[in-house]
């Protein structure tokens, strides 16, 4: 029988209004992923799989959204070891960052560099440095909105998500 991995996949621009979590959680379940979990109201699904690359991974759940949703959101997919020691290393514990700023990491599925030199600050919000595949920011939360995802998508593209420090951690958990 052939090992399993568990993965999360990051699901970019899923919300309540456009995407129900039953529906996400069956239709991975009929590609073939096991122990399925969708985690909170926005793009996380939690999923066994006996693929061992995660590009494999993103191509199977994004077929099978085509599928079963007649559309796909672009999945960015990360082992649950990996985000494991990411959370282990905690690379906002190198910056000061102020007490009640939140915490914001940005995934792509290619590692890239970034189109302007990090850090680089914008209303309130900072993207504090990119390693690999992940971008860490620290925003202020203001009535100007989510500024943060702006800067970020001038930096990186909008071929990109992003995830709260916590929302990965209750992913990793679940």
């Amino acid at each position: 029988m052939a090992r399993r991995e568990r993965y999360v996949a990051f699901l970019r621009g899923v919300s309540p209004v456009n995407a129900k979590m039953p529906e996400l959680k069956r239709c991975f379940e009929r590609a073939g992923f096991t122990n399925v979990k969708a985690v909170l109201a926005s793009g996380n699904v939690v999923f066994d799989s006996t693929h061992r690359s995660e590009g494999a991974v993103e191509r199977k759940a994004e077929q099978a959204m085509e599928s079963d949703l007649e559309r796909a959101f672009y999945p960015i997919v990360r082992s649950v070891t990996a985000l494991e020691q990411l959370l282990a290393a905690d690379p906002f514990a190198l910056h000061d960052i102020p007490a009640d700023a939140k915490r914001v990491v940005t995934f792509m599925r290619n590692a890239r560099a970034p189109k302007a030199r990090l850090p680089l600050a914008a209303d309130g919000a900072t993207i504090l440095h990119h390693a690999g595949r992940e971008a860490f920011t620290a925003y202020l939360p203001s009535d100007k909105g989510p500024v943060f995802m702006k800067l970020i998508e001038s930096v990186f593209g909008k071929d990109v998500t992003t995830r709260t420090w916590e929302t990965v951690r209750k992913c990793v958990a679940s």
